[in-house]
């Protein structure tokens, strides 16, 4: 058996280039504003992460070109080694601070903040209680450490506590949630969990990547949000959302970030975050402590266009936050949506099997604080007039 067979066998991708379908891999022109342009084409965005607008502000690229200048391009090897810059511990404190943590670990990657940390947490005796909407490097940091996954129910916590009540007393267990979904933009129920960790004698793992910046009264989090900061045991963002670059970092107790500092793969096997990407973080921290109406303008854009996406007839999906998916059903029509709306000037991510269940396809779009209602309303348009043409609405 050829190993390659496989990639002859594949031919998902080749069959919707085929039908003129592709979506994956769109060439942008322009950085991630409210309108992009992609073949000389001026787009508006609602596919983008860049939920405060801040990729673009005039202080971070200044800090970021500052720091590459003092610093270089990059750190050319592992934090572990040669790689820490005292920009890097800088950076961690202020996370910490940030936090209300004891201490805070930064990754080159988000998607290495959950492989790396649960790899190494997770041990022969312990359970991960997974919720069945955890992000892929929720799922793959649990399959590359020797604890064992048990999946409950999304958003259940009924479901969770059956699930708690299965195992061993002497068991290690770790709830393993997101804060804000990211195929759907629901909220997690997070008092119920915490509720549970506390009866169970289990430890909570929060992934913040979709709600940092976004929900809680200073920017911090669905653990703000809800009030129970001092219960969730290990707090993970991400940089490539709210904060405008690239990387994450995990923050808890100091005993647990020094042991996943010198124990986690995903850590110490990986060159460093360049110094450009550290400097952008500090930079856009410091416009969310400033400039906290960036924030209210980005929920002022969310609930006109939940309103009005419902008023138009569209089903989103129970979102509770500034991303909200329109359920569309089966593949083939997500995809020639999300192609219509491109040609009508709007940027959209279709979302189908296997990151939902079959029959479940989605338009996923995303809004920042920076989009004007001009912009919404043009991309409103679009969205009624495709959604009719295919009788989605």
């Amino acid at each position: 058996m050829d190993v390659f067979q496989k990639c002859k066998d594949f031919t998902r991708v080749s069959d919707a280039r085929s039908a003129g379908y592709y979506l994956m891999y769109r060439e942008i022109e322009s950085p991630q504003d409210p309108v992009v342009t992609m073949n000389g084409q001026k787009v508006v965005m609602l596919g983008s992460m860049n939920y405060l607008g801040l990729t673009s502000h005039p202080k971070v690229k200044e800090a970021a070109v500052a720091a590459t200048l003092k610093y270089g391009t990059g750190c050319a090897g592992s934090r572990l080694l040669n790689g820490t810059l005292d920009v890097h511990v800088r950076l961690e404190e202020r996370l910490a601070q940030f936090m209300n943590r004891e201490a805070a670990l930064v990754f080159s990657t988000g998607y290495g903040v959950n492989v790396g940390v649960l790899s190494c947490l997770l041990d022969r005796h312990d359970v991960a209680l997974l919720d069945s909407m955890d992000h892929a490097s929720i799922l793959d940091g649990v399959r590359l450490s020797f604890g064992k996954p048990m999946k409950f129910r999304h958003n259940d916590p009924a479901d969770l506590e059956k699930k708690l009540g299965l195992i061993d007393e002497k068991k290690g267990k770790l709830i393993a949630i997101e804060g804000v979904y990211s195929m759907e933009g629901d909220v997690a129920p997070l008092p119920e969990m915490v509720r549970l960790k506390k009866e169970y004698g289990a430890r909570l793992f929060l992934d913040e990547a979709h709600s940092l910046g976004v929900f809680g009264e200073n920017g911090r989090g669905v653990a703000e949000h809800f009030g129970v900061e001092d219960d969730v045991d290990l707090v993970m963002g991400t940089f490539s959302k709210s904060l405008a670059t690239v990387g994450g970092f995990i923050a808890g107790s100091f005993e647990v970030i020094d042991y996943i500092k010198h124990n986690a793969r995903a850590q110490i096997f990986t060159a460093a975050i360049p110094p450009g990407a550290v400097a952008a973080v500090e930079a856009a921290l410091d416009i969310i402590e400033s400039e906290p109406e960036r924030r209210e303008r980005l929920w002022e854009n969310t609930e006109y266009m939940r309103v009005e996406l419902e008023g138009l007839g569209f089903e989103t999906c129970g979102s509770q936050s500034p991303i909200i998916s329109l359920l569309v059903g089966e593949d083939a029509p997500t995809f020639h949506m999300a192609k219509r709306l491109q040609e009508e000037g709007v940027f959209v991510n279709p979302v189908m099997t296997p990151a939902v269940p079959a029959g479940q396809s989605m338009i996923r779009t995303s809004y920042m604080a920076t989009h004007t209602r001009e912009q919404l309303d043009q991309a409103l348009g679009a969205l009624a007039k495709v959604g009719r043409e295919l009788s989605i609405i």
